[in-house]
Order: structure tokens, then C-alpha cells, then sequence
């Protein structure tokens, strides 16, 4: 007679095999797979060693690049703004050394440049449209007559397109001295810009934007910039609006303007102004605009080349 006991004793030997089966299996799939990991985390590490060997050549073949376009550079503008005069507007994060780095090539080029502003984070800022706005349509000299748009960033590039540039038709400045100081007086007061305490009308402006805008507001005041930029345009001979990495996407200035065919129209841009190669642009640019020929350049998908006459036909 089969006992209890010899049922408890038999359930038991059949878990305990189990058990032995199970550590077992698990011991050679825990070797296969450790083997096949090892394999993999190999062959991981050749990859990385290739990307970065790739990176590295990449790299130096950039630096070598720059190093060319920065000692051409001078001899490549030379000339193409002989007598001219430029206006340069920065924005908040525009750096200060592609700002100089464009100031010594419009020189190579024989231009002058005759006026420098910089627009505060607050020109941009959308909580502050309405009061940029009303400030604007304030401080409007004598004679001058805004855009009918109604948006700040179109108002301010009629404003300031009237107090830094001269008349592309007459040559001749487009408000007295007193009216451009207490407009730039107002603005400065306001906290929308920041200006050098003398200025000249110009020919052609430069406005100078950094890369893409991130936060709340981004689009906003991407588009303030652009829109701007584009006013500013009609208002002389001719601007060129140039920008760092990631300003030719979505949240920045030039992928604004790039987006509008009535702005690319009229309005030239440049998008790798963080590298000597498109600094040169820029200035190229400038001639273009000044022919009355407009073009989008840089390295962004939306441009249309790396420079004017670049194989861009």
C-alpha cells in the first residue's frame, strides 16, 4: 500500500529534478548568451572606434576648411563694396565674434561701417508686442510713414529702416540727425535696443541673429526677427539677414523668412555665419543685394547654395 509519505517523497524528488533541470538549463543558455553579448559589446566597440576615427577626420577636415575660407577671406570681398556703407543690427544672441569677424571682411570689401544697434531680448519678447508697438508708431519721424502691417517686428524694421538707412532712389538720409537720435533715444529708453552713441545713415544693412530660439515664445520671436529683417530691406539698397547653427529650422529667424516667398524675394539670408565660409557669404551677399539679386546661402537644407555664384544657378 502506497503510503503518505512515499507520495510526499516522490512530489519532492520530482520538484528537486525540476530544480537541478532548471539551474542546468539556465547555466548553458547563461554561457551562450553571455558568449553572443560579448560578441556584440565587441563589435560595438569597433563601431565607436570607427565613428569617432571618422569624426576626428571630419573635424580636422573642417578646421582645415576654415583655416582657408579665413585666409581668402579678405582677398575674396576685396573690392566688392568698394565706397559703400553698411548698417549692422544684432539681436541679444547674435556673438559678439562672428559680429567682428563680419565688421573686418566689410572693411576688406572697402565698405564702411557707419552704424551699429543691437535689439535687447525684450524687441523679440511676445509678452512685450503691444509696447514695442506703441513705441514704434510714437517715435516715427517727421515725414516718414510706417509700414500698414500691423505686426512690431514689420513697424520696427520701418522705423529703423528710416533712421539707418538712406534713400536708395535719392542717396540722401531719410530723417535729420535730431529725429534719428530721439527715435533711437525712445527705443533705447524703452529697453528695446542698444545703440552707439554716433551714427550714420547707410547704404546696406547686416542684422545679425544667433542660432535656433528654444522656450516659450520661440516662434514668435523668430518671427519678429524675420519680419524685421525683411522691412528693414525695403527700407535701403539692401540687407542681408545671417545666422548661427539651427538658425535656418523652424524656431529661427531664417527658416522664418526662408518659409515666405514674398520675404526670400526681397531678402537675402545666411545660416552658417558661425564659420569663416559663411562670414565671406554674408558679405557677398551684400553685393548680391546691392545688384538688386537676392539668395538664400549656408549649409541648411532650405538653402539654395553655400555662397553667391556657388553653383547656385
Amino acid at each position: 500500500m502506497i503510503s503518505l509519505r512515499y507520495h510526499i517523497i516522490s512530489i519532492a524528488a520530482v520538484f528537486l529534478a525540476l530544480a537541478i533541470g532548471v539551474v542546468l538549463g539556465s547555466t548553458a543558455l547563461s554561457g551562450s548568451l553571455l558568449s553572443g553579448l560579448t560578441n556584440e559589446k565587441d563589435d560595438l566597440r569597433t563601431q565607436v572606434t570607427n565613428l569617432q576615427n571618422e569624426r576626428n577626420a571630419a573635424q580636422a577636415r573642417l578646421a582645415d576648411a576654415d583655416g582657408f575660407a579665413t585666409a581668402v577671406g579678405p582677398m575674396a570681398v576685396r573690392g566688392q563694396l568698394d565706397k559703400r556703407t553698411v548698417a549692422i543690427v544684432t539681436t541679444h544672441d547674435a556673438r559678439p565674434a562672428d559680429r567682428d569677424a563680419i565688421k573686418n571682411l566689410i572693411t576688406a570689401s572697402g565698405a564702411t561701417v557707419t552704424a551699429e544697434v543691437q535689439l535687447t531680448d525684450a524687441f523679440g519678447d511676445p509678452a512685450r508686442a503691444d509696447q514695442l508697438r506703441d513705441v514704434v508708431t510714437r517715435l516715427v519721424p517727421a515725414g516718414a510713414q510706417l509700414p500698414t502691417a500691423s505686426d512690431p517686428g514689420t513697424l520696427a524694421g520701418g522705423l529703423l529702416g528710416s533712421l539707418l538707412l538712406i534713400n536708395k532712389d535719392t542717396n540722401k538720409a531719410q530723417s535729420t540727425v535730431d529725429e534719428a537720435a530721439a527715435a533711437l533715444g525712445g527705443l533705447t529708453d524703452g529697453g528695446f535696443v542698444k545703440a552707439a552713441p554716433s551714427l550714420r545713415p547707410a547704404q546696406l544693412a547686416v542684422v545679425l541673429t544667433g542660432g535656433a530660439n528654444g522656450g516659450n515664445g520661440a516662434g514668435d520671436r523668430a518671427a519678429t526677427i524675420g519680419r524685421f529683417a525683411t522691412q528693414l530691406d525695403r527700407g535701403g539698397a539692401g540687407t542681408i539677414l545671417a545666422g548661427g547653427t539651427g538658425s535656418a529650422d523652424g524656431t529661427g529667424a531664417i527658416g522664418v523668412v526662408r518659409a515666405d516667398t514674398a520675404a526670400t524675394s526681397i531678402l537675402s539670408t545666411v545660416d552658417n555665419v558661425h564659420s569663416p565660409a559663411g562670414q565671406v557669404a554674408t558679405v557677398l551677399g551684400l553685393r548680391e543685394q546691392l545688384e538688386g539679386r537676392t539668395g538664400q546661402y549656408g549649409v541648411g537644407g532650405n538653402a539654395t547654395g553655400p555662397a553667391p555664384g556657388a553653383g547656385n544657378e
